[in-house]
């Protein structure tokens, strides 16, 4: 799938490198079009993926320079790229799929996603945060998010 978002990327005018940063803590810096990936810190094809699409949505929906997260217009502005990663690579719809497959854990869902664990715990609780426990994704299907599973009731 990290394919498919570098495709995206290239179809948007994004180009996208690699470097090392002198930072350890920058794995990943969008500025004017391009998207530059800490390639000495990104262990796994996942991790990359993750950092990529987190870029992509600075891309979307950040203006300026955000690099000083001590002002809160730069927090909310990071958030927004992570909430656009987020509904990217974990769609809500990724949870009654994953249910389906019958995928039971965390690990196994992030493995069927394509991206790390810690992501998608982040992702969660981002769900979490914006519906509360359970989300109605149509009128049988319930996806909860503390306990992680799926509801589907049958008529």
């Amino acid at each position: 799938m990290i394919e498919e978002l570098l495709f995206e990327a290239e179809s948007e005018g994004i180009e996208v490198r690699n470097h090392s940063f002198k930072n350890p803590k920058i794995k990943g810096l969008y500025v004017d079009g391009v998207i530059t990936l800490n390639k000495s810190i990104l262990e796994t094809t996942a991790e990359k993926k993750c950092i990529l699409a987190e870029e992509m949505g600075h891309h979307h929906t950040a203006y300026g320079n955000i690099l000083n997260q001590s002002h809160i217009v730069s927090k909310k502005q990071e958030l927004l790229g992570r909430k656009w990663a987020f509904h990217r690579l974990v769609p809500l719809n990724s949870f009654i799929s994953a249910f389906q497959t019958g995928i039971r854990n965390r690990f196994e869902f992030a493995e069927h996603l394509g991206v790390t664990e810690v992501f998608l715990d982040s992702a969660i609780a981002y769900y979490l945060g914006k519906y509360g426990l359970h989300f109605r994704f149509d009128h049988n299907i319930t996806i909860c998010f503390d306990p992680l599973g799926v509801i589907m009731m049958f008529e």
